[in-house]
């Protein structure tokens, strides 16, 4: 399928035709992508689609660029994309986010994206089926912090030796709206683990703040220490 096809998440969209109000969608993929405008305005406004907080370099901006100086990546998330098509996974998370690496890619001296190996490419997929079942369901969309580290990488950040970053088992993510709190997170994502979690092989694990890790290689929870003893979900203050 050509990379036009998919301006939503690889290229810019073109300019809108003439006499587009102004913020309108200028696509019907692009439609699809933005969040949804109640007719008549309320006091909460739409959670962004992005977080402020993300590590500098590594924005949709950032990624656009990153396409645009390689026909290779375009090339790689491209096949990447058809591989989640085919399984009907490939709007769960933005593709762009997909493939950010680490938030540690500066001081690590790395790629702010990159696409994993062709022979890890359905390591993710359980883990993105979890993601879009169990817990988009509770906390609403999520945004893929880092995903794909390679063997560099990964020491460099200070993964664990056998990190399923290392393997592509594994996202790191936080929720979108600003407005969900480190409580209900913990709370929700904890429950879904609990109740469907071995089924997907799940993995979950918390960091300070409002960040968790999912993965699809062990049934298995922990905390910020990487502990399980220390995991949330073990605490009644969560039930």
């Amino acid at each position: 399928m050509p990379i036009s096809a998919h301006a939503r998440l690889d290229i810019p969209v073109p300019a809108a035709p003439a006499g587009t109000p102004a913020g309108a969608p200028r696509t019907a993929l692009e439609a699809r992508e933005l969040p949804s405008r109640p007719a008549v305005p309320t006091v909460a406004a739409p959670a962004p689609e992005t977080r402020g907080d993300m590590a500098p370099g590594q924005s949709r901006a950032d990624y656009y660029a990153w396409l645009a100086g390689n026909p290779r990546h375009r090339a790689e998330v491209e096949a990447f994309r058809a591989h989640l098509a085919a399984q009907g996974l490939d709007n769960v998370v933005p593709i762009w986010q997909l493939v950010r690496t680490s938030s540690s890619w500066r001081a690590c001296n790395a790629d702010r994206f990159e696409v994993a190996p062709r022979d890890k490419w359905a390591h993710i997929t359980t883990t993105l089926r979890f993601i879009r079942d169990e817990v988009e369901p509770a906390l609403g969309d999520v945004e893929a912090v880092s995903g794909y580290r390679n063997d560099r990488l990964n020491r460099c950040s200070a993964g664990a030796p056998q990190s399923a970053h290392r393997n592509f088992f594994a996202l790191d993510l936080a929720p979108v709206n600003p407005r969900v709190t480190r409580a209900q997170m913990i709370r929700q994502v904890c429950a879904a683990h609990a109740r469907d979690g071995r089924a997907y092989n799940t993995g979950l694990g918390f960091y300070n703040g409002e960040r968790f890790h999912v993965d699809s290689n062990g049934f298995r929870k922990w905390g910020a220490d990487g502990r399980g003893a220390t995991s949330p979900c073990s605490s009644s203050r969560y039930a």
